[in-house]
């Protein structure tokens, strides 16, 4: 992966961790760790899917919504976890 490869992944799981932190109100992790929680979402949405049958288009958009419902996922995940 060149630089301009990882730039994109970097831009994409900030953009997808800012939008699920917006979509579950106040779970906002500020700019690294927005681009954690999109980087793993991303993951997260990679494994679970493709289980359950369901498909997004290609290209830069169709990845960010792939990793802001990974990043929901994963951010509700945490949110129960805390509330123990």
């Amino acid at each position: 992966m060149g630089l301009q490869g990882l730039l994109i992944f970097l831009l994409i799981g900030a953009v997808a961790g800012w939008l699920a932190g917006v979509i579950m109100k106040g779970f906002g992790f500020g700019l690294i760790g927005n681009i954690i929680v999109g980087i793993v979402g991303a993951f997260v949405a990679g494994l679970i899917l493709p289980m359950v049958g369901v498909s997004i288009g290609g290209g830069i958009v169709g990845s960010i919504i792939h990793a802001t419902i990974g990043a929901v996922i994963l951010l509700f995940i945490i949110g129960l976890v805390r509330r123990r």
